[in-house]
């Protein structure tokens, strides 16, 4: 399963992502979102992939709202939208996912 990790510090790295979610399960992949014009500084949010999904139900219902470094992460369910070609289809969706929340 896909996650999309909301409201990161800045200061949190892919390192950081996968000690955090490696606690509830195996995880295959962990990228933060840098910014490529800002000399690499993270955007805030990144993507974790756990492919047992009780593993990453729990990892959700134990890290949402949960702080790491500063900052109460959001961990919600990332789904990939159809119809999109090319880079980015996680992240838009997720941003669309995000923004139904408030």
């Amino acid at each position: 399963m896909n996650l999309f990790v909301g409201n990161l510090s800045l200061d949190v790295g892919d390192e950081d992502l996968e000690a955090a979610f490696g606690v509830y399960g195996l995880v295959t992949s962990v990228s933060v979102s840098e910014n490529r014009y800002s000399s690499g500084k993270s955007k805030g949010y990144g993507f974790v992939e756990m492919p047992n999904n009780a593993e990453a139900e729990a990892a959700i219902n134990g890290l949402d709202g949960r702080g790491l470094k500063g900052n109460a992460m959001s961990v919600i369910r990332a789904i990939a939208r159809t119809g999109m070609g090319g880079h980015g289809r996680r992240e838009i969706h997720a941003r669309n996912a995000i923004g139904s929340l408030n």
